[in-house]
C-alpha cells in the first residue's frame, strides 16, 4: 500500500544559493590564534551556518572565522540569540544535521535560554558555542567582564543540554569539541553546549595543537535491539486483531520514514502519527492521525520513538484537569524506543509512566527493519494471516478515504466560506489550491492540523514537525526554510500572530540572508490558547464568560503584520478576512517568493473551529 512520491517540481524560485564553500587554509600554529584552533575544529565537522547575535566575548572567535577561516561556517546575524538558537533548531529537523549558534557570554546564554529547552525537548542537535570574561582576573575589563562572568557558566542551562564543557587550555578544545559533537549527535539528540573563556580565544597560539585524526570515527553506530525480544513485539503485533502502530520521533529521518511505510503495509495496521516528525505520509491509506474513531477498538498500541503515550491515548476534560482513556479495555502496550536514556532528572518531559506489556530499547533505524523482517517471516508460513491482515488493511483504507472526503469537504463548504473572519479549514484549502503544484515544505505550524487533513503530504521532507510553544515557530521557520533554500522549494509557514509578536526581527533576519519564503498569517488577533482556558473557567466557576478576553487579544491597536513585513524588506499584503481574496493575495506574494523575496499574507481567521465532525 505505499503511496508514489509526488514528482518534484522542476522550476525554481531563484538562482539556486550554494551552501558556502569551506575554504583551503593551513591548519592553525605557531603564530596563529588559540581562537583558529576553534575554527579548525569546526571546518573538521562540517556545519557550515553559524546563527548568532554578536558580542565582545567572542570578538577573538569571530575574527578567526571571518579571517582565518573565511566565513565559514557562514555567519547569519541575528536580532536576538533566541532566534539564533531556533533557527539552528528548525535547521536541524529539517536535515537531520547540526549548525552552530554563538551567543554572547552568560547574558546572550540566558537569552537563548527557552529555545535551548525547547531543543532539549525536541531532541534537535545544535551546537551552541558561548564565551566568558577571562577567567585571569588581571586580564578582566572593568566592570562588564564581571558582571558577564559566572561560575560554572555552562549550570545555567545544564539541566537540559546533553553535555556542556569550557576548556581551561587551547590544548582542551580539540577533546572537549569532539566530545560534544559525540554527545549531540548519539541518540536521542539534543543540543550542547561549549563555552570559551575571552582570553584565552585571544592569546596567541605558541605551538600546534594535536588535533583529532581524519579518520577518527565522530559518532557511535546506532543502537540495536535485543533481537529476542523484538520477535516477541512481532509475535505479539501479529496476534493482535486491531493493532496501531504510534510514531513520534521514528520520522527523524528518512530511512525511519521509509522503514515505517514498508512495516505498515506488511502488517496492515493503521498509523497515528504524532507529528513531532513528519513519521508517515499523510496520502498513505493506512495513516489514521487525526481519527479518534480508531482507538476504540485498538487492541495493542505499538509505540515506535513515542514520548507523548498519554495524550493520544486519553481524552482529557480540561477545566477539572481529568483524563478518560480512548482505548479498548485489555489493549496492550509495547514500546520501542529509547526509554529511560533521556531523562535528565530535572525536566519532566519523560511525562506519565505507562504500563508497558513490552519494553524494548534501541534506535528505531534499526528496530523497524528488523521488526518488518520478523513479521514478514511469520506471515509468509500462515496463509489464514494473510488474508486477515489484508482484509484489516482494506478496511482501514475505506476509514481513511471517507476521513479525507469529509475534512475537504469541510474546506469547501459554503456556509464556511461566506463565513469572516475566514475558517481553519477554508484557510487550508485556499493555501492548498494556489501551492499544490508546487514542490512545497510546511515549516512547523498546521493550523490546528487542518493543513495535515487537507494537503496532500506525500514525502519526508514535507514537514519537519509540528509547532511548539509560543515563541518558537518564527524562528524555526527561518531555519527550516535555510535548509531548503538551495532546493528550489516553496517553504510555506502558517505563522501565528502572537508567536511573531515575541520576535518581529526575525523577519528582518529572512531578508538579510536572503531566505525566501512565504508565511501565510493565522491570525486571530488573540492568545486564544489563554483566552480559552478563562472560558472554560468561566464556565466552571459560573462567572462573566464574557470577560475571558482581557489580558488576552491582540488588538487596539490590531497588528498591521504585512506593514511591519514591508518595513523589513518583505513583500507584504493584508489584512484578508474574506475567502475569495486569499488565493489572488497568494499568488502575488509567491510571485514575488520566486523573485528571492520573502513575502507574508496576513489572513484573519476565526479564534475558534467552525468545524463538527
Amino acid at each position: 500500500m505505499a503511496t508514489k512520491k509526488k514528482a518534484a517540481a522542476t522550476k525554481t524560485f531563484r538562482k539556486p544559493i550554494a551552501v558556502p564553500k569551506k575554504p583551503k587554509r593551513k591548519r592553525a600554529g605557531a603564530g596563529s590564534f588559540n581562537s583558529d584552533v576553534i575554527v579548525d575544529m569546526l571546518h573538521m565537522y562540517d556545519m557550515p551556518y553559524a546563527a548568532l547575535n554578536p558580542g565582545a566575548s567572542y570578538r577573538g572567535l569571530h575574527d578567526s572565522l571571518v579571517n582565518y577561516g573565511g566565513n565559514w561556517p557562514h555567519m547569519m546575524l541575528c536580532t536576538h540569540e533566541e532566534t539564533a538558537v531556533q533557527i539552528a533548531h528548525g535547521y536541524a529537523r529539517a536535515t537531520n544535521k547540526p549548525m552552530v549558534a554563538i551567543v554572547h557570554n552568560l547574558v546572550g546564554l540566558l537569552h537563548s535560554n527557552m529555545a535551548i529547552y525547547y531543543a532539549y525537548i525536541d531532541r534537535a542537535p545544535i551546537f551552541i558555542i558561548g564565551a566568558t570574561g577571562p577567567l585571569n582576573e588581571t586580564k578582566r575589563r572593568p566592570k562588564i567582564d564581571w558582571i558577564h562572568t559566572a561560575n560554572g557558566q555552562g549550570a545555567a542551562i545544564r539541566e537540559y543540554t546533553k553535555f556542556d564543557a569550557q576548556p581551561a587550555t587551547v590544548d582542551g578544545v580539540p577533546e572537549a569539541f569532539a566530545r560534544a559533537y559525540s554527545v549531540m549527535m548519539t541518540q536521542p539528540n539534543g543540543p550542547i553546549y561549549m563555552c570559551y573563556d575571552a582570553w584565552l580565544q585571544e592569546e596567541k597560539l605558541d605551538h600546534k595543537v594535536e588535533m583529532p585524526s581524519p579518520t577518527a570515527c565522530k559518532v557511535p553506530a546506532k543502537m540495536a535491539p535485543d533481537p529476542d525480544a523484538l520477535q516477541r513485539c512481532a509475535e505479539l503485533l501479529l496476534k493482535a486483531k486491531n493493532p496501531l502502530l504510534l510514531a513520534e520521533y521514528a520520522g527523524r529521518s528518512e530511512e525511519g520514514y521509509n522503514a515505517l511505510i514498508e512495516l505498515a503495509d506488511t502488517v496492515c495496521a493503521g498509523v497515528y502519527d504524532l507529528d513531532a516528525r513528519c513519521n508517515f505520509p499523510g496520502t498513505h491509506p493506512l495513516n489514521m492521525s487525526m481519527i479518534d474513531d480508531v482507538f476504540k477498538n485498538t487492541d495493542l498500541v505499538l509505540g515506535l520513538d513515542v514520548q507523548d503515550w498519554e495524550r493520544p491515548t486519553t481524552r482529557l476534560i480540561s477545566t477539572t484537569r481529568t483524563r478518560v482513556s480512548k482505548m479498548a479495555k485489555g489493549c496492550k502496550f509495547v514500546d520501542i524506543g529509547f526509554g529511560e536514556l533521556k531523562i535528565s532528572g530535572w525536566s519532566m518531559d519523560y511525562q506519565r509512566m505507562i504500563s508497558w506489556d513490552e519494553r524494548v530499547i534501541g534506535d528505531t533505524d534499526i528496530a523497524i527493519p528488523m521488526l518488518t523482517k520478523m513479521c514478514k517471516s511469520i506471515i509468509a508460513r500462515n496463509s489464514a494471516l494473510k488474508t486477515r491482515l489484508q482484509a484489516r488493511g482494506k478496511k482501514l483504507a475505506a476509514l481513511h478515504a471517507k476521513k479525507r472526503v469529509e475534512w475537504r469537504k469541510a474546506g469547501q463548504d459554503p456556509k464556511q466560506r461566506a463565513m469572516t473572519p475566514i475558517t481553519h479549514a477554508v484557510l487550508a484549502t485556499e493555501v492548498w489550491e494556489v501551492i499544490k503544484n508546487e514542490d512545497w515544505v510546511l515549516t512547523a505550524g498546521t493550523l490546528e492540523d487542518w493543513t495535515r487533513r487537507i494537503w496532500d503530504f506525500d514525502t519526508h521532507y514535507r514537514h519537519p514537525g509540528k509547532s511548539l510553544g509560543t515563541s518558537t515557530q518564527i524562528g524555526m521557520s527561518l531555519g527550516v526554510a535555510l535548509a531548503n533554500r538551495d532546493k528550489g522549494r516553496l517553504v510555506v509557514d502558517i505563522q501565528p500572530d502572537g508567536d511573531l509578536m515575541f520576535d518581529a526581527g526575525s523577519l528582518w533576519i529572512a531578508a538579510k540572508h536572503n531566505i525566501p519564503m512565504l508565511v501565510v498569517m493565522y491570525n486571530n488577533r488573540a492568545y486564544y490558547n489563554d483566552w480559552e482556558h478563562q472560558i472554560r473557567m468561566a464556565q466552571l466557576r459560573k462567572t462573566d464568560e464574557k470577560k475571558a478576553y482581557i489580558g488576552m487579544d491582540l488588538g487596539d491597536p490590531d497588528p498591521d503584520f504585512a506593514g511591519l513585513a514591508r518595513a523589513m524588506g518583505w513583500y507584504g499584503e493584508g489584512p484578508i478576512d474574506r475567502c475569495e481574496d486569499i488565493q489572488p493575495a497568494l499568488r502575488r506574494a509567491i510571485a514575488r517568493v520566486r523573485a528571492g523575496q520573502p513575502a507574508l499574507v496576513d489572513t484573519i481567521t476565526q479564534r475558534r473551529d467552525a468545524w463538527t465532525q
